[in-house]
């Protein structure tokens, strides 16, 4: 499970067998985080995006090692409030800014 905390930086992942401490932090963003989507594909990568401008798509499968840098980056014109992985196309990820709608091939 991947969740935030509010007006964090930080992306925590958490193993719903053992909930009570993370398995991970993402800290990848230097404002907040406003979206998480897991990959409908796999279940080693996510994607987060915030008040950075950032999309950034993470590599789990190195757990319970720290994730310390994201295996993709994509720099938004403006802070990112929500995203989608397609479940139909698992090569593309949806996300929104400001007054538009960016659909990004991974």
């Amino acid at each position: 499970m991947a969740t935030v905390q509010a007006d964090s930086n930080k992306t925590v992942i958490l193993d719903i067998r053992v909930p009570s401490f993370p398995v991970a932090e993402l800290a990848g963003h230097a404002n907040a985080v406003n979206a998480v989507a897991w990959a409908p594909h796999s279940s080693c990568h996510v994607c987060t995006a915030g008040d950075d401008n950032h999309a950034l798509i993470w590599d789990l499968s190195a757990m319970p090692s720290a994730i310390e840098d994201p295996i993709l980056a994509y720099d938004a014109k403006h802070e990112i409030n929500n995203l989608l992985w397609s479940t139909t196309q698992p090569d593309w990820v949806s996300i929104a800014f400001s007054d538009k709608l960016q659909i990004l091939r991974v």
